[in-house]
């Protein structure tokens, strides 16, 4: 990455979600300027300056392609294999390729549609708060789940799930809206996992270890259906 690419990610505006944090941070700074001391100042610019970091919402330049998914969020892909989407949603009980993404506390924790379709449902449910990372995670901790209808009538899950640290999540998607892959679709606060399930016999085209770019990188291939070819 260029210094100039490297300097617009660090200066990007932030996100809404995050300008009550921002707002309230410059607030102690000011205060204890004016009233109570360095210390509190000092402890009040350093926790603004890391909300402007952590709620940073950088453009981002989808792949124009139609026919494929993309990553709904920045971070490392920590696990790859089929599971069963959250009963919620109501979309069966058959197994489907998931692909799961944590998110650290360094990365950009904007959510982007993975796919242009219909979103039909959206299913919010209580939970705990263990490390993200894990593979109960998907199934204990706080999450919110969206159920994406494509054009050609398959459906696509992406669930924001609470982490360690993460303590809410937003979402400003609404049943019944239309999204274009790469569109914004919410934010998860201060640490957090997402995770995609594909449509019935797509195959994911990433591996663990990679690391994804949210609205940019390629999941997989809405045209290559297992066993095609």
């Amino acid at each position: 990455m260029s210094l100039a690419n490297s300097l617009s990610l660090v200066l990007s505006p932030p996100h809404p979600a995050g300008k009550p944090f921002i707002y309230g941070g410059a607030g102690v700074a000011v205060l204890g300027g004016m009233l109570l001391g360095s210390w509190l100042f000092w402890l009040g610019v350093a926790f603004t300056l890391f909300c402007l970091y952590f709620f940073r919402d950088p453009k981002r330049v989808p792949p124009q392609e139609r026919d494929l998914v993309i990553a709904p969020a920045d971070g490392k892909v920590v696990l790859v294999g089929p599971a069963i989407p959250p009963a919620e949603l109501e979309m069966g009980e058959a197994p489907r390729w998931r692909v799961a993404i944590f998110l650290s506390v360094l990365d950009v924790h904007v959510n982007y549609a993975p796919v242009q379709g219909r979103v039909s449902r959206i299913a919010y449910r209580p939970g705990t708060f263990i490390d993200a990372s894990l593979e109960k995670a998907s199934t204990e901790n706080e999450r919110n789940a969206l159920r994406f209808d494509l054009a050609d009538g398959r459906q696509l899950a992406c669930v924001q799930i609470a982490g360690l640290v993460a303590r809410r999540i937003v979402c400003t998607a609404r049943e019944g809206d239309q999204f274009l892959a790469g569109d914004r679709f919410g934010i998860i606060r201060f640490g957090s996992r997402t995770d995609v399930y594909l449509p019935e016999g797509v195959r994911p085209r990433v591996l663990v270890g990679q690391t994804m770019i949210g609205g940019e990188t390629v999941l997989a291939d809405l045209a290559a259906t297992e066993g095609a070819g």
